[in-house]
C-alpha cells in the first residue's frame, strides 16, 4: 500500500518560514519524480515545485526564489522549504509522487497539509 504523509502545515506570519516534508511507503522512492502543489479556496490545484529521480528541480514563477524543494532518497522524504512567505500562499499543500514505467503511468498523492499566512 502506498502512503505520502505530508506535515509541518500550520499558520505563521507574512516573511515567515515553514518547512513541509512528506515521507513516502510502499514504493521505490528514488525512482519517482516528486512534487509539491497546492490549492487555494476556489482555485485549481497548481503545481508549486517538482524534483526528479536526479534531483532536478523546477518552480513555479510564483515561488521562485523564496521555497526550495529536495529530496533524502535515504530517508525517503521530500521537502519544500518555503521562506518569505506571503498571505497568497496559503493553500492546502500536497506531495504528489509519480513516474512511467513500461508505458503505464503511476501516480500517488498525500492527504494535504494546510498553511495558513497570516498576521
Amino acid at each position: 500500500q502506498v502512503q505520502l504523509a505530508e506535515s509541518g502545515g500550520g499558520l505563521v506570519q507574512p516573511g515567515g518560514s515553514l518547512r513541509l516534508s512528506c515521507t513516502v511507503s510502499g514504493i521505490i522512492f528514488s525512482t519517482y519524480t516528486m512534487g509539491w502543489y497546492r490549492q487555494a479556496p476556489g482555485m485549481q490545484r497548481e503545481l508549486v515545485a517538482v524534483i526528479t529521480s536526479s534531483g532536478s528541480a523546477n518552480y513555479a514563477d510564483s515561488v521562485k526564489g523564496r521555497f526550495t524543494i529536495s529530496r533524502d532518497n535515504a530517508k525517503s522524504t521530500v521537502y519544500l522549504q518555503m521562506d518569505s512567505l506571503r498571505p497568497e500562499d496559503t493553500a492546502v499543500y500536497y506531495c504528489n509522487g509519480g513516474r512511467v514505467r513500461l508505458g503505464r503511468n503511476y501516480e500517488y498523492w498525500g492527504q494535504g497539509t494546510q498553511v495558513t499566512i497570516s498576521s
